[in-house]
């Protein structure tokens, strides 16, 4: 039995079943490897399940609100993933009449499509030789062959993608892609491989040299920049709260929050608090009403960013006539971290 005969074999007899595994529906499958990036398929396949039913068809996402796409996505993370692929979904819709471009080019220049995603779909959905590249991929590769290029580098992609093309299987190359990546999943995971059962294990250079925990190699991670958050509970007599679409191009671009300051470093302090506060929105609030809800920050981790999260809670001196109520705010987009603040809070107060 050759290496891609065991390989594919070992898929036939340990592949999980999913939902976009049962399809080659161009516009299914390219919604779930969106999804699927940097996610975890227990946490990215109820999502799948949810954008399906919301949008059957790529027309549905792109006459959808990107409002309501967010929402949509809340929790994921990695917003600019759900904005890309609004935007995306509006141009297969209206500049390509709703059909998916068929090659491997044109996929990679649809907006948040890389090399891994229109790998992906060009084999899975048409049948092309173009082999995929993952974090699974990666390890299973480097554990192997024993290659010690760090995979966070630049010309790791180039030398990986190189290897697993040799390998690929051009007869039936979805198949043989997805086969790679749920070994490395399954088989040769992150933490405690099963080499006791792996059918390359006599060949495996990380095995016989005793390397398995060393590989792959991930050059050291980037800096993690601390921020100080200081989200205002802004509501007036009529139980309305305040809200604002968050602008720029930093972390959840066009998600709504509540209005912030960010300060360099974690304030407790109510008068030094105020002192911060600006000039525009000091005389709307009621500020010797102001309190801190939460005496201990609420942490939430980003990828390059870790951020401490106070919540003020102050009355609004006059009614808020762009205010929403509790109801309506519940159907807004909003990063998760406030959203859980939303839940506890209006929970206490009704």
């Amino acid at each position: 039995m050759t290496w891609t005969d065991t390989l594919l074999f070992w898929y036939s007899e340990n592949k999980r079943l999913f939902p976009w595994r049962e399809t080659k529906d161009p516009y299914k499958i390219w919604l779930s490897e969106i999804i699927l990036q940097q996610t975890r398929t227990a946490q990215g396949t109820p999502y799948y399940e949810r954008f399906i039913k919301a949008f059957p068809t790529v027309k549905h996402l792109a006459m959808a609100t990107e409002d309501r796409v967010l929402k949509l996505w809340q929790g994921l993370g990695y917003y600019s993933r759900a904005r890309n692929l609004h935007h995306t979904a509006q141009y297969i819709y209206k500049e390509r009449k709703g059909v998916f471009p068929t090659t491997f080019q044109e996929l990679l220049a649809l907006q948040g499509v890389g090399d891994y995603t229109a790998s992906a779909i060009a084999s899975i959905c048409y049948d092309l030789p173009e082999a995929v590249v993952d974090g699974n991929v990666y390890r299973f590769l480097s554990r192997f062959f024993g290659i010690s290029t760090p995979i966070n580098t630049s010309t790791a992609h180039r030398e990986f993608k190189a290897k697993a093309t040799l390998l690929l299987d051009q007869r039936q190359p979805g198949t043989f892609n997805q086969a790679m990546m749920e070994f490395g999943a399954l088989q040769c995971a992150p933490k405690n491989p099963s080499c006791d059962q792996c059918p390359f294990v006599s060949n495996c250079v990380a095995f016989n040299q005793n390397k398995i925990t060393l590989l792959p190699i991930k050059n050291a991670k980037i800096k993690i920049t601390e921020r100080y958050f200081n989200y205002l509970v802004i509501q007036d007599a009529n139980q309305k709260i305040q809200i604002e679409k968050r602008k720029g191009k930093g972390i959840w671009e066009n998600l709504f929050q509540f209005p912030l300051v960010e300060t360099p470093k974690g304030i407790k302090n109510r008068t030094e608090f105020i002192g911060q506060l600006p000039d525009e929105l000091e005389g709307s609030l009621d500020l010797k009403a102001l309190t801190l809800w939460n005496k201990t920050a609420v942490i939430h981790k980003l990828s390059h960013q870790k951020l401490f999260i106070f919540f003020w809670v102050v009355p609004s001196r006059a009614p808020l006539e762009k205010g929403l109520t509790f109801r309506q705010l519940k159907n807004r987009a909003v990063p998760v971290v406030l959203q859980n603040f939303i839940e506890n809070y209006f929970e206490i107060q009704t």
